[in-house]
Protein backbone atom coordinates (compact mmCIF):
# COMPACT_ATOMS: atom_id res chain seq x y z
CA UNK A 1 0.00 0.00 0.00
CA UNK A 2 1.38 3.48 -0.88
CA UNK A 3 0.40 6.07 1.79
CA UNK A 4 -0.45 8.89 -0.45
CA UNK A 5 -3.86 10.32 -0.25
CA UNK A 6 -5.08 7.59 2.36
CA UNK A 7 -6.75 8.27 5.57
CA UNK A 8 -4.68 7.13 8.89
CA UNK A 9 -5.75 6.65 12.33
CA UNK A 10 -2.65 6.18 14.46
CA UNK A 11 -3.27 5.47 18.50
CA UNK A 12 -1.32 6.07 21.06
CA UNK A 13 -0.02 9.75 18.68
CA UNK A 14 1.25 12.00 21.61
CA UNK A 15 4.39 10.56 21.84
CA UNK A 16 6.75 8.15 21.10
CA UNK A 17 6.53 5.65 17.93
CA UNK A 18 3.30 6.91 17.50
CA UNK A 19 4.15 10.29 17.14
CA UNK A 20 6.65 9.52 14.74
CA UNK A 21 4.24 7.06 12.81
CA UNK A 22 1.73 10.81 12.56
CA UNK A 23 5.07 12.65 10.96
CA UNK A 24 6.33 10.06 8.80
CA UNK A 25 2.60 9.11 7.36
CA UNK A 26 1.82 12.66 6.95
CA UNK A 27 5.63 13.33 4.98
CA UNK A 28 4.50 10.66 2.68
CA UNK A 29 1.23 12.65 1.48
CA UNK A 30 -1.25 11.08 3.55
CA UNK A 31 -4.97 12.84 3.35
CA UNK A 32 -5.43 12.64 6.48
CA UNK A 33 -3.47 11.17 9.69
CA UNK A 34 -5.81 11.62 13.04
CA UNK A 35 -4.48 11.06 16.12
CA UNK A 36 -5.44 9.16 18.92
CA UNK A 37 -4.47 8.80 22.39
CA UNK A 38 -6.17 9.30 26.03
CA UNK A 39 -3.38 12.31 26.60
CA UNK A 40 -5.31 15.01 24.41
CA UNK A 41 -2.54 17.30 24.97
CA UNK A 42 0.29 15.09 23.60
CA UNK A 43 -2.53 14.09 20.57
CA UNK A 44 -2.99 17.56 19.99
CA UNK A 45 0.58 18.68 19.77
CA UNK A 46 1.26 15.60 17.19
CA UNK A 47 -1.54 16.94 15.38
CA UNK A 48 -0.52 20.36 14.93
CA UNK A 49 2.88 19.19 13.63
CA UNK A 50 0.88 17.94 10.93
CA UNK A 51 -2.17 19.97 10.38
CA UNK A 52 -4.00 17.16 11.40
CA UNK A 53 -7.09 16.24 14.22
CA UNK A 54 -6.82 14.55 17.36
CA UNK A 55 -9.37 13.16 19.35
CA UNK A 56 -9.00 11.25 22.87
CA UNK A 57 -9.77 8.25 23.03
CA UNK A 58 -8.80 5.30 26.07
CA UNK A 59 -8.14 1.94 23.79
CA UNK A 60 -9.03 0.02 27.38
CA UNK A 61 -12.72 1.29 26.30
CA UNK A 62 -14.35 -0.83 23.49
CA UNK A 63 -17.08 2.03 22.81
CA UNK A 64 -14.59 4.74 22.83
CA UNK A 65 -12.76 2.99 20.09
CA UNK A 66 -15.72 2.50 18.23
CA UNK A 67 -17.11 5.76 18.99
CA UNK A 68 -13.77 7.10 17.24
CA UNK A 69 -13.91 4.98 14.16
CA UNK A 70 -17.38 5.68 13.57
CA UNK A 71 -16.53 9.38 14.14
CA UNK A 72 -13.59 9.09 11.52
CA UNK A 73 -15.75 7.17 9.22
CA UNK A 74 -18.53 9.75 9.05
CA UNK A 75 -16.48 13.28 9.49
CA UNK A 76 -13.10 12.19 7.70
CA UNK A 77 -14.28 9.25 5.30
CA UNK A 78 -13.34 5.57 5.30
CA UNK A 79 -10.22 4.17 6.71
CA UNK A 80 -7.66 2.77 4.98
CA UNK A 81 -5.02 1.89 7.23
CA UNK A 82 -5.65 1.73 11.01
CA UNK A 83 -2.33 1.75 13.27
CA UNK A 84 -3.35 -0.17 16.68
CA UNK A 85 -0.22 1.42 18.43
CA UNK A 86 -1.10 1.91 22.14
CA UNK A 87 1.08 0.21 24.95
CA UNK A 88 1.90 0.06 28.55
CA UNK A 89 4.53 -2.37 30.37
CA UNK A 90 3.47 -3.82 33.95
CA UNK A 91 6.50 -5.10 35.75
CA UNK A 92 6.56 -7.96 37.67
CA UNK A 93 5.46 -11.72 37.29
CA UNK A 94 2.56 -13.82 38.20
CA UNK A 95 2.15 -11.76 41.77
CA UNK A 96 1.25 -8.89 39.63
CA UNK A 97 -2.95 -7.78 40.75
CA UNK A 98 -5.51 -8.64 38.60
CA UNK A 99 -6.56 -5.18 37.98
CA UNK A 100 -3.54 -4.74 36.35
CA UNK A 101 -2.95 -7.84 34.66
CA UNK A 102 -6.75 -6.62 33.32
CA UNK A 103 -5.53 -3.21 32.63
CA UNK A 104 -2.63 -4.63 30.43
CA UNK A 105 -4.57 -7.45 28.51
CA UNK A 106 -7.30 -4.81 27.54
CA UNK A 107 -4.80 -2.16 26.47
CA UNK A 108 -2.62 -4.46 24.85
CA UNK A 109 -4.44 -7.12 23.44
CA UNK A 110 -8.02 -6.42 23.57
CA UNK A 111 -7.70 -2.82 21.40
CA UNK A 112 -6.36 -4.43 18.83
CA UNK A 113 -9.18 -7.00 19.10
CA UNK A 114 -12.04 -4.31 18.91
CA UNK A 115 -10.46 -2.05 16.29
CA UNK A 116 -10.76 -5.12 13.95
CA UNK A 117 -14.16 -6.09 15.40
CA UNK A 118 -15.43 -2.49 14.08
CA UNK A 119 -13.13 -1.88 11.28
CA UNK A 120 -13.05 -5.20 9.38
CA UNK A 121 -16.68 -5.43 8.36
CA UNK A 122 -16.49 -1.83 6.46
CA UNK A 123 -12.85 -3.15 5.14
CA UNK A 124 -14.14 -5.68 3.77
CA UNK A 125 -17.65 -3.85 2.22
CA UNK A 126 -15.10 -1.29 0.52
CA UNK A 127 -12.88 -4.37 -0.92
CA UNK A 128 -10.24 -3.90 1.89
CA UNK A 129 -7.61 -2.33 4.05
CA UNK A 130 -4.55 -2.48 6.19
CA UNK A 131 -4.32 -3.08 9.85
CA UNK A 132 -0.67 -2.03 11.55
CA UNK A 133 -0.90 -3.56 15.13
CA UNK A 134 2.25 -2.80 17.15
CA UNK A 135 3.53 -5.62 19.81
CA UNK A 136 7.20 -5.77 20.14
CA UNK A 137 9.86 -8.24 19.86
CA UNK A 138 8.60 -9.36 23.39
CA UNK A 139 6.18 -10.88 21.57
CA UNK A 140 7.90 -13.32 19.52
CA UNK A 141 10.73 -13.62 22.24
CA UNK A 142 9.43 -12.71 25.71
CA UNK A 143 10.43 -9.57 28.06
CA UNK A 144 12.51 -10.33 31.43
CA UNK A 145 11.22 -8.72 34.15
CA UNK A 146 7.44 -8.27 32.91
CA UNK A 147 5.28 -11.23 32.68
CA UNK A 148 2.35 -9.04 31.78
CA UNK A 149 4.31 -7.39 29.16
CA UNK A 150 5.76 -10.59 27.44
CA UNK A 151 2.16 -12.64 27.54
CA UNK A 152 0.07 -9.60 26.28
CA UNK A 153 2.76 -8.88 23.11
CA UNK A 154 2.78 -12.91 22.37
CA UNK A 155 -0.73 -13.01 22.27
CA UNK A 156 -1.18 -9.73 19.83
CA UNK A 157 1.24 -11.49 18.01
CA UNK A 158 -1.15 -14.25 17.96
CA UNK A 159 -3.99 -12.36 16.98
CA UNK A 160 -1.99 -10.49 13.88
CA UNK A 161 -1.33 -13.91 12.70
CA UNK A 162 -4.79 -15.16 13.30
CA UNK A 163 -6.29 -12.07 10.90
CA UNK A 164 -3.75 -11.86 8.46
CA UNK A 165 -5.20 -15.87 7.55
CA UNK A 166 -8.50 -15.20 8.24
CA UNK A 167 -9.06 -11.67 6.26
CA UNK A 168 -6.74 -11.95 3.50
CA UNK A 169 -9.12 -13.41 1.09
CA UNK A 170 -11.08 -10.48 1.92
CA UNK A 171 -8.37 -7.88 0.86
CA UNK A 172 -7.22 -6.90 4.42
CA UNK A 173 -3.74 -6.27 4.92
CA UNK A 174 -1.99 -6.75 8.38
CA UNK A 175 1.37 -6.15 9.68
CA UNK A 176 2.81 -6.67 13.17
CA UNK A 177 5.05 -4.14 14.52
CA UNK A 178 8.04 -5.79 16.74
CA UNK A 179 10.90 -3.55 17.54
CA UNK A 180 13.22 -4.25 20.56
CA UNK A 181 14.07 -1.00 22.45
CA UNK A 182 12.95 2.70 21.23
CA UNK A 183 13.77 5.43 23.17
CA UNK A 184 10.17 6.63 24.30
CA UNK A 185 8.81 7.19 27.38
CA UNK A 186 8.17 3.56 28.42
CA UNK A 187 12.17 3.27 28.69
CA UNK A 188 13.12 6.31 30.14
CA UNK A 189 15.77 5.31 32.74
CA UNK A 190 16.16 1.56 31.46
CA UNK A 191 18.93 2.16 28.43
CA UNK A 192 21.13 0.00 29.82
CA UNK A 193 18.82 -2.72 30.31
CA UNK A 194 17.92 -6.13 28.36
CA UNK A 195 15.42 -4.80 25.40
CA UNK A 196 18.09 -2.10 24.98
CA UNK A 197 20.91 -5.29 24.32
CA UNK A 198 21.18 -4.12 21.14
CA UNK A 199 20.76 -0.59 21.35
CA UNK A 200 18.09 2.30 21.65
CA UNK A 201 16.56 2.79 18.25
CA UNK A 202 14.90 6.12 17.80
CA UNK A 203 11.17 6.44 17.23
CA UNK A 204 11.54 8.00 13.63
CA UNK A 205 13.45 4.46 12.52
CA UNK A 206 11.08 2.94 13.47
CA UNK A 207 8.04 4.93 11.47
CA UNK A 208 10.52 4.65 8.56
CA UNK A 209 10.63 0.80 8.95
CA UNK A 210 5.93 0.71 9.04
CA UNK A 211 6.30 2.88 6.03
CA UNK A 212 8.98 0.39 3.95
CA UNK A 213 6.86 -2.65 5.37
CA UNK A 214 3.12 -1.28 4.48
CA UNK A 215 4.64 -0.38 1.40
CA UNK A 216 5.91 -4.02 0.74
CA UNK A 217 2.87 -5.72 2.48
CA UNK A 218 4.75 -7.65 4.45
CA UNK A 219 3.74 -9.40 7.97
CA UNK A 220 6.79 -8.93 10.33
CA UNK A 221 8.23 -5.06 10.82
CA UNK A 222 11.41 -6.03 12.46
CA UNK A 223 13.43 -2.10 12.90
CA UNK A 224 15.87 -4.68 14.84
CA UNK A 225 17.50 -7.08 12.49
CA UNK A 226 18.90 -8.82 15.58
CA UNK A 227 15.36 -10.27 15.94
CA UNK A 228 15.27 -12.84 13.38
CA UNK A 229 18.80 -14.36 14.54
CA UNK A 230 17.29 -14.65 17.78
CA UNK A 231 13.72 -16.28 16.56
CA UNK A 232 15.86 -18.91 15.05
CA UNK A 233 17.96 -20.08 17.64
CA UNK A 234 14.89 -19.95 19.86
CA UNK A 235 12.69 -22.59 17.14
CA UNK A 236 16.14 -24.68 16.41
CA UNK A 237 17.18 -25.10 20.37
CA UNK A 238 14.32 -24.13 22.89
CA UNK A 239 15.94 -25.36 25.72
CA UNK A 240 19.24 -23.54 24.79
CA UNK A 241 17.48 -20.50 24.38
CA UNK A 242 15.62 -20.47 27.79
CA UNK A 243 18.94 -21.23 29.19
CA UNK A 244 20.52 -18.04 27.76
CA UNK A 245 16.89 -16.21 28.68
CA UNK A 246 17.55 -17.48 32.41
CA UNK A 247 21.09 -15.95 32.42
CA UNK A 248 19.77 -12.82 31.04
CA UNK A 249 17.09 -12.89 33.82
CA UNK A 250 19.54 -13.51 36.62
CA UNK A 251 21.02 -9.81 35.10
CA UNK A 252 18.14 -8.05 34.27
CA UNK A 253 15.71 -9.26 36.33
CA UNK A 254 14.33 -6.14 37.52
CA UNK A 255 13.83 -4.45 34.29
CA UNK A 256 10.20 -3.64 33.52
CA UNK A 257 9.86 -2.02 29.55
Amino acid sequence: MELKDKIIVVTGAASGIGRAMCIRYAAEGAKAVICVDRDEVGAQETAKQIKSIAIKVDVASEGQIKAMIDRVETEVGPIDLFCSNAGISVAGGVEVSNDDWQRIWDINVMSHVWAARHLVPLMSARGGGYLLNTSSAAGLLNQVGSAPYGVTKHAAVGLAEWMAMTYGDQGIKVSVLCPQAVRTEMTRGHEDHVAAIDGMMEPDVVAEACVQTIRDETFLVLPHKEVIGYMKAKTENYDRWIGGMRKLNRKYGGFDA
